[in-house]
């Protein structure tokens, strides 16, 4: 298999069949199968995450993103029209407003209110329009709609965005799970275990495997590890649609190297590889190693657009676990600039044959 043009769309398109997408968990977390490639020698192996610590070296260096997953899902009426609405927060501005992404029908006006419902009573009974400020709770109002397309509003209450969005909101689940409004099981699933920093509009995958006791078998395994932060963006829902990558303009989203990975990093064994946890703590790590040195020196903060494909070199990172991922994505090319684009087109259709579970709750792979 070769590469024919890195750059074109169509090179990573592949037939995924519907019912390999994994729209729910597994039972466990650490049920999840694990599928092994080693860069080196060009070889696939299968096991399960359970065997991740015995496939590590004592000092390697786990690297997790501990963002945290927001309700940042929110459903509401037009106050002028009652016509249905639903949002996505992205964040919030310098001005203390909020950026969200709304979808209605019907062109929305600055000026307009919104009547957000709590995802409970949404879910519960189909609101008529005009019960709807008996269970409003929250009131936005749409202040200016900016170049990308989202808008910027101002809620009537003062409180932190966390706060009112947990109130208020749902998970933003993925569009194939089917489902608008996390149930119990999101609510438990869809988040690490160690997530810590609330920020994400989607949770980093690759994190989800994680029990407290396979965190404890690593360690025992004398594996270290330690913590980055980049909230992951509403851009991880968007598919490309330019013909060729380079055209495609990629999300920015916030991220930082506390002073403790920093120091992680430069203080672990030579024989101890950097293995980041997810295309997140990639995407981190490189932009990091880019703005202060692969030696990372100092802790580092800032906003991140960088797009990783086949031609990328890599400053710091020795190693990923991921899961499994869209065709046609961002993620699918930063994969394959880590791995090379045969072994992991090979890995893929291995993956298909073998029935692997694809996306936020399947399977996962290795690459050392």
């Amino acid at each position: 298999m070769t590469i024919p043009d890195p750059d074109l769309l169509t090179t990573w398109q592949f037939e995924l069949p519907e019912q390999l997408i994994a729209s729910r968990p597994a039972a466990s977390r650490d049920d999840s199968r694990l599928m092994i490639l080693d860069r080196r020698q060009g070889t696939i192996e299968h096991a399960g995450i359970r065997d991740l610590p015995d496939r590590l070296r004592s000092e390697d260096l786990l690297v997790f993103n501990n963002t945290q997953v927001i309700p940042a899902r929110l459903f509401g009426y037009r106050e002028q029209t009652g016509g249905r609405w639903e949002g996505l927060y992205v964040e919030t501005a310098a001005s203390g407003d909020w950026v969200l992404l709304c979808e209605t029908r019907g062109k929305l006006q600055p000026g307009e209110r919104i009547l957000v419902i709590p995802a409970d009573c949404w879910q519960r009974a189909a609101l008529l329009p005009e019960a709807a400020s008996q269970y409003c709770q929250l009131t936005l109002t749409l202040l200016s709609r900016t170049a990308d397309g989202s808008w910027l509003v101002r809620p009537d209450d003062n409180r932190s965005a966390v706060q009112l969005l947990e109130e208020n909101g749902s998970l933003p689940l993925p569009p194939y799970m089917g489902r608008k409004i996390a149930d119990q099981t999101d609510r438990e699933r869809y988040q690490p275990t160690y997530a810590s920093q609330p920020g994400a509009v989607a949770a980093p995958t690759a994190g989800l495997h994680f029990t407290p006791e396979l965190l404890q078998r690593c360690s025992e395994r004398g594996v270290l590890r330690t913590e980055l932060t980049l909230h992951v963006g509403p851009g991880t829902f968007r598919p490309v649609t330019t013909e060729r990558l380079s055209e495609h303009r990629m999300h920015e989203e916030w991220c930082r190297l506390p002073v403790t990975a920093a120091a992680a990093i430069r203080d672990r064994s030579p024989a101890g590889r950097l293995v980041a946890v997810g295309t997140t703590s990639v995407r981190t790590l490189e932009a990091a190693a880019a703005a202060t040195g692969a030696q990372f020196p100092a802790a580092w903060e800032g906003r991140t657009a960088l797009f990783i494909r086949p031609g990328y070199e890599f400053r710091a990172v020795q190693g990923l676990l991921t899961n499994f991922h869209l065709p046609g994505s961002t993620l699918l090319a930063l994969v394959a600039a880590f791995a090379g684009f045969d072994l992991v087109m090979d890995g893929y259709l291995r993956a298909i044959e073998k029935q692997y579970r694809f996306y936020s709750y399947g399977d996962a792979m290795l690459i050392l």
